[in-house]
């Protein structure tokens, strides 16, 4: 698998690359993949190049576990249209905006090829036959330790982990987690700092996560509607969006980010070399 510097929002891929972004979500998933591995059986088998993983091919369940902690992004969108209960998990009445739920909610959504994905709950998930009800409960129980573990990591480096989504597969029948986790473009990160203060006072929270890029894209009236336009993107604000990212990698990984570029023919050896040494070739 090859992590690219494209970055996409609301199903839609943007027409600039971000530099160094391919190399930060590609490290900051091998790390946390290989500190969660006590949890549940990963694909993640070896990172010859920083863009590059090499793994197990899983059989994907077509879901994605979305994990929240705190009333934001999209939960909050629901829960600020009046709305009590998304997929299937109840939200209680009087909280404010990234206040936190009594305990961690699972919003599933479905893992859409051609269209928009959507929130699905459990029932349905089962009732359409996506899983088991013995998967679910192993991938439900998987998803809660992994955002569990994911919040003490984040809490080390003064982070809180707000939000996240995880992929599972499955190879003959074992359960695998599947794709990066815990990066800026699959989580949602606060700064722990100052957080209980904003609350208290009504302001936004300092977040680490593209949730910025997809406000600036509604900002500019964008959210990957049929008829809708994406903004223009100047160099300047590409730039910002490759800080924001590395800002993330060195809070998150706690040291500091080391850009590396190697030629198509160096990458294709060292992969060569993993597959090689994985006997996967």
């Amino acid at each position: 698998m090859i992590a690219s510097d494209r970055i996409s929002a609301f199903d839609v891929i943007l027409p600039k690359l971000i530099p160094y972004k391919g190399q930060v979500l590609n490290q900051i998933a091998a790390y946390m993949l290989n500190a969660t591995k006590d949890i549940c059986p990963n694909w993640l088998v070896d990172v010859p190049a920083p863009t590059v993983s090499v793994g197990k091919k899983c059989d994907p369940f077509k879901i994605e576990m979305v994990v929240r902690g705190n009333l934001t992004g999209h939960a909050w969108r629901t829960y600020s249209s009046g709305k009590r209960e998304l997929c299937g998990a109840s939200m209680p009445e009087g909280l404010k905006e990234n206040d936190y739920f009594p305990s961690p909610i699972i919003t599933p959504s479905t893992k859409a090829e051609e269209v928009h994905d959507e929130d699905i709950s459990k029932e349905d998930i089962i009732n359409r036959g996506i899983t088991t009800n013995d998967e679910w409960d192993i991938i439900e129980d998987y998803s809660l330790k992994l955002f569990k573990r994911g919040k003490e990591i984040a809490a080390k480096r003064g982070l809180i982990l707000v939000d996240t989504k995880y992929e599972f597969g499955k190879i003959n029948d074992v359960i695998y987690l599947m794709d990066e986790i815990h990066t800026p473009d699959s989580s949602r990160y606060f700064y722990a700092e100052g957080f209980e203060e904003r609350q208290q006072r009504g302001e936004k929270q300092k977040q680490l996560s593209k949730e910025f890029v997809r406000e600036w894209l509604i900002a500019n009236n964008f959210m990957g509607k049929e008829g809708q336009k994406v903004p223009e993107m100047s160099d300047e604000w590409v730039n910002t969006i490759s800080g924001r990212y590395i800002e993330l990698y060195e809070q998150v990984i706690s040291e500091k980010f080391i850009p590396q570029s190697l030629s198509t023919e160096e990458t294709y050896d060292r992969v060569i070399r993993s597959l090689e040494k994985s006997k996967l070739i």
